[in-house]
């Protein structure tokens, strides 16, 4: 079986041939132009089987989009995962209300801070986290509109979708062999139903979690002991005893 590195840029290759229609007016492609922490993150932690992925949506405008990493809001990425010194390029094109700072960027992508705040508290260190669990996008790819407003795949065309939908299921499939997981869980309801198509002839256990996104009331009302009451009743160890952040990051408010 493949790489994760081999996976994720056969991945990102396939998903260049695709063009998308109205209203998908700028694509950011992260694994290319954000190449260097992507690969970095794989190297440092994506190493060994995981009994656990946890999957995503698509890259946020402010986290994955900048920093090229998953839930990627920049304080988590530089000052927890140790990946700050990492260079960043550009999208082209790029929408001017959306421009990609890399980790200049100073807006904070609340879903990544609530995700990776948590895995903090709990776990302690990446290299306790990712021991036996690791965390991916289902599709690498951010789609806004005329105006720059956020396009998740659920939103697009359905021929755009099905565009996209067999390579990313295939690279979703290929990870979850490769890392020997034994449960896959998503981040949301969209994730949750690609995994349990992508996933079908596995013999795993699927299940999901609340999204983090400030989007969701419930999410505001407490996301991440919600997230712990579900993984649980999963099956999931989640550390009883969670460490406590620093209260100058990772706090989940909007910057």
């Amino acid at each position: 079986m493949s790489s994760l590195h081999e996976i994720t840029l056969r991945l990102r290759d396939e998903l260049r041939e695709v063009a998308f229609a109205h209203p998908v007016a700028y694509v950011y492609r992260p694994l290319d132009y954000a190449w260097r922490p992507h690969s970095e993150l794989l190297e440092r932690y994506g190493s060994g089987n995981k009994s656990t992925v946890l999957v995503g949506m698509n890259p946020g405008p402010w986290g994955m989009a900048q920093t090229g990493v998953p839930f990627g809001a920049v304080s988590v990425v530089s000052d927890w995962l140790k990946l700050k010194h990492q260079s960043v390029g550009r999208p082209v094109p790029e929408h001017p209300k959306r421009p990609v700072l890399g980790f200049a960027c100073p807006r904070e992508e609340v879903s990544g801070a609530r995700l990776w705040g948590w895995a903090r508290e709990h776990w302690g260190s990446p290299e306790a986290f990712f021991s036996d669990r690791w965390v991916t996008n289902y599709c690498p790819l951010l789609f806004l509109d005329d105006g720059g407003r956020n396009l998740t795949p659920d939103r697009l065309l359905r021929s755009d979708r099905d565009a996209i939908t067999g390579s990313c299921d295939r690279a979703l499939r290929d990870i979850v062999v490769t890392l020997g997981a034994t449960k896959v869980v998503g981040v949301g309801a969209f994730a949750e139903g690609r995994i349990r198509k992508a996933c079908a002839s596995l013999p795993i256990e699927i299940g999901r979690i609340l999204h983090p996104s400030p989007a969701s009331p419930a999410a505001n009302r407490g996301w991440a002991a919600v997230a712990t009451e579900q993984l649980r009743a999963l099956g999931l160890q989640v550390p009883s005893s969670p460490r406590r952040a620093s209260s100058t990051s990772l706090s989940g408010e909007e910057i």
